[in-house]
């Protein structure tokens, strides 16, 4: 017999499978040797109240074998001699859309600009040691692309439970651990992702496909407005229809497709800082205990969001136990980011504070910090200008960090009063390094006044938040694509040029590992379907 309980536990309990296997038991009234295991399908948290419970929701199997495996792994064949889809970035756009297109039948061959994952890592390191960007290979370019070395978190907003649980099974089929189909906010972690990423390239090469890296597309080949291949900086090209699933930070492929007359739009998204606490303090206000997490309970986690002035100011991509890392692309940036190992066991836990900011306020009130910061002239309907502002911020953060990868930096309480913080600042994860700098000052007052509005509401929400314990690092610019790639949505193709499949957060149409996978694989159908397959 199989059956299912919900059941909520101490995290001690949760925490120790013979307790967990006794409450299982007693709740049943089972005896002990007639339980022959159990899966645990939901795990989350609920810290609201001053007694942390754990929610689970588990899968009792009562004298019947457990299954092996709690999902069916996807079966990939040959497709050696199939028809190519050309693949641009391997990303989890690409990748995803690549092992979809397997499925489907056809033969992905994946291009990538930057180097293989373990080849990348060793140039990311380079940004901390010695201040140097390699513009093909860093944080955001390269083999797993943004998300491989920025956390692995896969949350997602998406609806569409269905796909989503998907995505995660053949992360776990390639090697990730199984804890992230049950947990509310499942987390692959910088350590462990690299790994998974490989595996996923080896399949789609097992199964006939190709994945070409130091291969930078410079151009689309097309024939009567229909996409037929690509040609790389290298004068190499690749035939077939295209899937372009290059990342939020391929500005050249912006300024190309603009140039090549392709529809592109302007696209909202929000500019900030890292704000980066101690973990334990974090731990204490979260769990409502001067002691902390404890022994069984995760680096804690927050969420915050506000209106100021019209505009939302919220947490992003808040990495509990996580560093702070250098996610510039090129030269003369700073960019920052955050991530956290599997165990989320570092001393600081961080997250991104930013400011909705949309195309509109580029036209009105952020004209004049564009203006006194020397950014281009453009028209106001130019669909590059929120990529302009971008830029913008990102060079003045690093003319304010010292011309290197140092970041400017502020106490959080220093921030809301505007006042100088010195040069006394707390440690920092960061490893390039800080310098102390008055953050209100020379950022847009767009943000900087909703920041400060922000942080007061919220630390009159959680006592404690608001302190000069903690650190607001900047600059944060990257939280999505500053471009859309406008295509139709029946058939996911550019509106310009047919054949042409834009994809994933880099395109506009996803935020995230896990909705840039699933429109991936959208993508990937939406090819089959126009070759007829």
């Amino acid at each position: 017999m199989q059956t299912t309980l919900q059941l909520q536990t101490s995290p001690r309990e949760a925490a120790q499978e013979p307790l967990l296997c006794q409450r299982i038991v007693a709740e049943l009234g089972l005896d002990a040797s007639q339980l022959s295991g159990f899966r645990i399908r939901r795990r989350s948290i609920d810290a609201r109240q001053r007694r942390v419970v754990v929610n689970l929701m588990v899968d009792v199997y009562v004298e019947e074998p457990m299954p092996e495996l709690d999902y069916e792994p996807v079966v990939y064949p040959d497709v050696s001699g199939a028809p190519g889809v050309v693949v641009v970035g391997a990303g989890p756009g690409g990748l995803f859309a690549a092992l979809r297109l397997i499925e489907l039948g056809l033969r992905p061959i994946v291009l990538e600009r930057g180097k293989n994952v373990h080849e990348r890592r060793k140039d990311i390191a380079k940004i901390s040691r010695l201040h140097h960007v390699d513009p093909e290979s860093n944080y955001s370019f390269g083999e797993g692309g943004a998300g491989a070395f920025s956390d692995g978190k896969l949350y997602t907003r998406s609806k569409k439970r269905g796909n989503v649980e998907r995505i995660l099974r053949i992360f776990c089929q390639h090697g990730a651990s199984t804890n992230i189909l049950c947990d509310a906010h499942p987390h692959i972690g910088t350590d462990k992702l690299p790994g998974v990423i490989e595996a996923m390239r080896s399949q789609i090469i097992e199964s006939g496909g190709e994945v070409c890296f130091g291969e930078r597309v410079e151009a689309i080949l097309m024939r009567e407005r229909v996409a037929c291949g690509v040609r790389t900086a290298s004068g190499r090209e690749y035939r077939g229809p295209v899937i372009l699933a290059t990342g939020h930070s391929a500005r050249d492929v912006y300024r190309y497709l603009n140039k090549a007359g392709i529809a592109l739009e302007a696209k909202g998204l929000a500019i900030g800082v890292r704000l980066e606490h101690p973990s334990h303090l974090i731990d204490s206000i979260q769990y409502h205990s001067r002691e902390g997490r404890g022994n069984y309970l995760p680096a804690a986690e927050y969420s915050y969001v506000m209106q100021s002035g019209g505009r939302g100011v919220y947490s992003f991509c808040m990495c509990p136990g996580g560093f702070v890392v250098p996610a510039a692309s090129g030269p003369e940036q700073v960019v920052v980011n955050g991530m956290s190992p599997s165990n989320r066991g570092s001393a600081w836990s961080n997250s991104g504070m930013v400011v909705e900011t949309r195309p509109e306020d580029v036209d009105g009130e952020l004209q004049q910090f564009l203006s006194e910061a020397g950014a281009p002239d453009f028209a106001a309907n130019d669909p590059l200008r929120m990529l302009y502002l971008q830029e913008t911020v990102e060079r003045m953060t690093w003319l304010q960090g010292g011309r290197k990868q140092t970041a400017p930096a502020q106490r959080m309480y220093d921030f809301v009063k505007g006042r100088l913080s010195g040069d006394a600042l707390p440690r920092s994860s960061y490893s390039p390094g800080v310098v102390a700098s008055p953050l209100h000052f020379w950022m847009p007052r767009f943000v900087t006044k909703r920041l400060q509005d922000g942080f007061l509401q919220f630390g009159r929400r959680s006592k404690g938040f608001l302190t000069n314990e903690a650190l607001l690092i900047a600059s944060e610019t990257r939280t999505s694509s500053p471009v859309r790639i406008v295509r139709h949505a029946d058939t996911l193709q550019s509106v310009e040029v047919s054949g042409l499949f834009p994809c994933g957060e880099g395109a506009g149409y996803a935020g995230g590992i896990v909705s840039s996978a699933i429109d991936g694989e959208r993508c990937a159908e939406a090819v089959a379907k126009w070759m007829g397959i």
